[in-house]
């Protein structure tokens, strides 16, 4: 299971004037503790500008995350699954959030809809609302390896050795 640490960072930025401006941003991180999310998003946030600090990281609660083509805006929904709880007979509700991304919000909630049909329980979608987040990283087993533009493959220097000898 999935844990999500939205991590915000500042930095400055010269605007169309000249002038600085800080600029706040939010990412999405899937990461194992604060630390580990911290790391990852001194790791991924490659923006062209070299000096950020990472402000805040609080973990964010979430059951299901759906990535579609296209959308660049990420929606928030709170859903509310309703079963019934076999021993008293009462209606237990069962509250998740899933974030997912959209154009506007209308779509968002087609999209949620759609991810949503296959289940068996009834739900309702109770809040849908737009996130700052600008992007979200998943874990990946694999790390991005960063090669430095003055290397070169390995091959490639032992043929020139070769030829050179």
């Amino acid at each position: 299971m999935a844990s999500w640490y939205l991590g915000k960072i500042r930095y400055q930025k010269e605007d169309e004037n000249g002038r600085l401006k800080t600029t706040n941003e939010a990412y999405l991180v899937d990461a194992l503790t604060y630390t580990e999310a911290e790391a990852r998003l001194y790791g991924q946030i490659v923006t062209g500008v070299s000096d950020f600090t990472v402000t805040a990281i609080t973990r964010m609660r979430l059951a299901d995350l759906f990535t579609y083509e296209g959308g660049e805006k990420w929606f928030k929904a709170k859903v509310v699954f309703y079963s019934l709880d076999e021993k008293s007979g009462k209606e237990k509700k069962v509250v998740n959030y899933i974030l997912v991304n959209a154009d506007d919000i209308t779509q968002a909630l087609e999209r949620i809809t759609e991810s949503q049909r296959t289940m068996l329980i009834p739900y309702e979608t109770t809040d849908l609302n737009l996130t700052p987040i600008l992007d979200v990283f998943p874990y990946s087993a694999e790390p991005e390896a960063v090669v430095p533009p003055n290397f070169r493959p390995l091959a490639e220097v032992q043929v020139e050795q070769a030829q050179n000898a």
